[in-house]
């Protein structure tokens, strides 16, 4: 494919992936925490989007990436343009995916219930996303996708502990747990890793100015 690397903390993540058509990278960041002054890094992320986007967010030209960062309108326009979008998630420290898959639930559910958006079908597609993880072992640089086509609202999970193996994959076809899944690594402010947020908002602000 001839596309450069970029390095996200020491993994290299391809500037360009092809999914339906060729996506860009235009966020990256980590996931991590800090216990007693020590950062612990879990997850390096890949943000890849149809460059098209640029196209649907022309009423935030002119703004800087710190403010886009810190606006939350604007990444629900981001989150709802209709163009394909892709997660690539790379581990850095490994855990149980049944650990991962429990955090994604009560995240997404949360976000569900604030919205109160949360029933039955919300509550058994979350289900089989956790029954996904729990045979998982998510050990260093194992690969976790997600795929949002803009076609429909659904998304595709995969998961490959390394590069040879063929990664598994599973449907999400609730539109309302899909939304917050995006949420979860796309929402602005209440995002999961405030370091992609900040990459992605800087990256459209300068991609916004051309």
């Amino acid at each position: 494919m001839g596309s450069e690397m970029v390095m996200v903390d020491d993994i290299s993540f391809p500037s360009q992936i092809t999914t339906s058509k060729p996506l860009s990278l235009l966020g990256h960041g980590i996931t991590d925490i800090e216990i007693h002054f020590l950062q612990i890094k879990f997850t390096a992320i890949g943000v890849y989007i149809d460059p098209e986007i640029v196209s649907h967010l022309q009423k935030w030209k002119g703004k800087s990436g710190t403010e886009l960062a810190e606006d939350d309108d604007f990444f629900d326009s981001v989150i709802s343009a209709p163009v394909d979008k892709y997660l690539r998630i790379v581990v850095i420290k490994e855990i149980k995916g049944s650990q991962y898959g429990v955090q994604l639930e009560s995240s997404v559910r949360d976000r569900l219930a604030a919205d109160d958006k949360y029933e039955e079908e919300e509550e058994e597609a979350l289900e089989k996303i956790v029954e996904f993880f729990q045979t998982k072992y998510f050990k260093k640089d194992s690969v976790l996708t997600f795929s949002f086509p803009a076609a429909s609202n659904i998304a595709e999970i995969g998961f490959s502990s390394d590069e040879k193996e063929e990664p598994k994959t599973m449907k999400v076809e609730n539109g309302n747990v899909v939304d917050m899944i995006k949420k979860w690594y796309l929402g602005g402010t209440s995002a999961y890793s405030p370091s992609t947020i900040s990459s992605l908002a800087n990256t459209l602000s300068l991609e916004l100015s051309k």
